[in-house]
């Protein structure tokens, strides 16, 4: 059984994507990252503005990324990985292999409790530790995830194809909401207060609020 939302999420704020091929989004510092696959950069925006107030090149960009401890960690390589990347500079300061090698990976959040990933074919949201990458935690999830974040004690993952978010319980991997988004939603990040997701069908960085989503529940089942 999947589920279907009944509510479509109001967008509270609006800024530019500075590319064309939106990949991934973080928060942290008081600025969102996003990197861009067409442009093979990754950007510090101005949540407020939008503006951009830094750039770097990195090759290496092929989905999500996650801020953490002031580094910015790309999914990126063929196959997949973490790649880590000093955002001041853009230098390569690591890398983390994600076994098995696959390109299966697009989504990932660095939190208090590790590293949260979601992967396709099969569907699942996984925590693994940091240093080693060794899988603590694995659940299945409905739909195809596009970009992952956690939030407030949930795990938020967006599903491109369904244009939705979905929110699950990080312990039980239950489907705690589910909701439609304006677009085809990417990347994610949770700044604190907003849910921001990457609308790849308008070039936009859009928020949304958490709180909304949770009071929509897991929507309608369908067989």
């Amino acid at each position: 059984m999947t589920a279907l939302p009944d509510a479509t999420l109001p967008v509270v704020r609006a800024i530019p994507g500075p590319g064309s091929y939106m990949c991934g989004l973080g928060a942290g510092d008081g600025r969102l990252w996003h990197s861009d696959q067409e442009q093979l950069r990754i950007y510090a925006l101005d949540p407020a503005s939008g503006a951009v107030l830094h750039s770097v090149e990195c090759r290496w960009v092929r989905a999500d990324l996650t801020y953490h401890d002031r580094i910015v960690y790309q999914v990126g390589g063929r196959p997949k990985r973490l790649v880590m990347v000093e955002p001041t500079s853009g230098e390569i300061v690591g890398q983390r292999p994600v076994l098995p090698a696959s390109g299966r990976l697009t989504g990932v959040e660095v939190g208090p409790e590790g590293v949260w990933m979601c992967l396709r074919a099969p569907t699942v949201v996984q925590l693994r530790d940091l240093p080693t990458m060794t899988v603590q935690r694995e659940h299945e999830v409905p739909g195809l995830p596009s970009g992952l974040t956690c939030a407030d004690g949930v795990v938020v993952y967006a599903d491109f194809e369904g244009g939705m978010v979905r929110a699950v319980d990080p312990g039980t991997g239950a489907l705690l909401a589910a909701a439609f988004v304006e677009g085809h939603p990417t990347g994610l990040a949770w700044d604190g207060d907003l849910l921001w997701y990457c609308d790849f069908s308008t070039r936009t960085v859009k928020a949304v609020r958490l709180a909304e989503l949770l009071a929509a529940g897991a929507g309608r089942p369908t067989a």
